[in-house]
């Protein structure tokens, strides 16, 4: 990975975790991807406490990585029980906590983290 792209994801990444923490997000969890997968270097899970906080949480990570000059996708938005923003190097997942509980993203994904590649 050359200094750039890895300049790049930190600052995706620190943007996207200060938002979260900004908005009061709840159970941020950061999965460090890099090695293990072609489809982001990290991955971050979190909660809203409702879907109008999900919702809020979403828009203003996509507003602030915009205003930043990085590109993103936000896919769920409308319903607001899970909304996922493709910032492409960095992929955030945003749930309420009774959603987030039944799909259980973070397990999966944290086994997957901890696999060696060989």
């Amino acid at each position: 990975m050359t200094a750039k792209k890895a300049q790049t994801e930190n600052q995706i990444l620190k943007i996207i975790t200060e938002t979260l923490e900004d908005m009061k997000a709840e159970d941020v969890i950061t999965i460090d991807l890099a090695g293990k997968t072609s489809i982001a270097s990290y991955m971050v899970v979190a909660s809203g406490t409702s879907n109008r906080h999900v919702s809020s949480i979403a828009q203003k990570i996509e507003e602030n990585l915009k205003s930043a000059g990085c590109r993103c996708t936000m896919e769920g938005e409308v319903k607001a029980d899970w909304v996922l923003i493709d910032a492409f190097d960095v992929i955030v997942h945003i749930f309420r906590p009774e959603v987030r509980e039944f799909y259980n993203l973070e397990k999966m994904w944290l086994s997957a983290a901890n696999l060696r590649k060989d």
